[in-house]
């Protein structure tokens, strides 16, 4: 007999909630909406609110809220929003010593109730919380990744539409490395419906796009107070999606690399299939040298990060 998946979200916040909200419309599975036994109240009435969004909508799932982990138990994806958001004038790598217990615990329940999830990393500093998660769990490499790429190219491609004048359905654009302010989006590679982006838009354009994509989350933070959370989530569950449905997805985000690009034991925003075993392929693209280069810059970004959870 068919029975439905079993999702799990770590953190009933902002992004959280979104996660539900999308999972639910949907249909991909039953909702688990976990936080701290302090936030079960209000994880529990956000889940109750979604529910009867459903009524509304049309859409059939449960979707519960938790803070005791054995409800989760055997779940099929895990996505982990956990940890304490940025706020204005702070950068991803100060919430190390804030969030680096948070997510050692949630790998340890992990690890217990759910450990052949295939887990989603939202939290930040990004890179470095994927790596401490897989560490902690064990789990195998291609079950767990992080969600930046499919969000800082969501972002680029949508800065670059605005400038172009033309539909963002028509722009395929990758981001790539460490989610922070050295991200690389690879110009060499963008097109607009096939056509080369530079064709449509000055350089000088281009060189502010890539500069607003890299400080794309500072700009969000400082505008509400607090980090984006609807395109996060989207990306998230299009990460999910490929997951479930199996689709085999190329799409980037923090996997693990072993070799590829020139990096061992890391995980980076690179391109990767992601399908019904989770990242099953990291695919390697040309890249030109400025942009091998501006990729190195970013790895030492992240292992300076993933140096700082190793001490601690």
């Amino acid at each position: 007999m068919a029975t439905r998946k079993k999702i799990g979200l770590i953190g009933a916040g902002n992004i959280g909630g979104e996660l539900a909200r999308l999972f639910a419309n949907k249909e991909l599975g039953d909702v688990f909406l976990f936080d701290i036994p302090a936030k079960e109240s209000f994880a529990k009435g956000k889940a109750l609110d979604l529910e009867q969004n459903g009524a509304v909508l049309g859409y059939d799932c449960n979707i519960r809220g938790t803070s005791n982990w054995a409800d989760l138990e055997g779940a099929d994806v895990l996505v982990i929003t956990a940890g304490v958001p940025r706020k204005p004038g702070q950068s991803r790598d100060d919430l190390v010593a804030i969030n680096l217990p948070i997510i050692r615990d949630v790998a340890n329940n992990a690890k217990k109730y759910c450990p052949d999830a295939f887990a989603i990393v939202i939290s930040n500093p990004l890179d470095a919380m994927v790596f401490e998660y897989a560490k902690v769990t064990g789990c195998p490499k291609g079950k767990v990744a992080g969600m930046a790429g499919v969000l800082d190219s969501a972002r680029f491609q949508a800065f670059l539409a605005r400038e172009a004048g033309t539909s963002v359905k028509d722009v395929r654009a990758m981001v790539l490395g460490g989610h922070g302010d050295d991200m690389v989006p690879v110009l060499s590679m963008t097109t607009i419906n096939g056509v080369p982006a530079q064709t449509l838009i000055a350089k000088d354009k281009l060189s502010a796009i890539v500069e607003r994509t890299r400080k794309g989350g500072g700009e969000i933070v400082g505008l509400m107070g607090t980090s984006a959370y609807y395109a996060p989530a989207s990306a998230a569950v299009s990460m999910a999606e490929a997951f479930l449905l199996d689709q085999k997805r190329l799409l980037p985000c923090a996997a693990h690399l072993d070799g590829q690009y020139g990096f061992k034991d890391m995980f980076i925003g690179v391109p990767a299939i992601i399908g019904g075993n989770g990242v099953e392929k990291i695919v390697e693209v040309p890249l030109t040298e400025e942009e091998k280069g501006m990729l190195d810059k970013s790895a030492k970004s992240v292992q300076a990060v993933v140096d700082v959870c190793k001490k601690s």
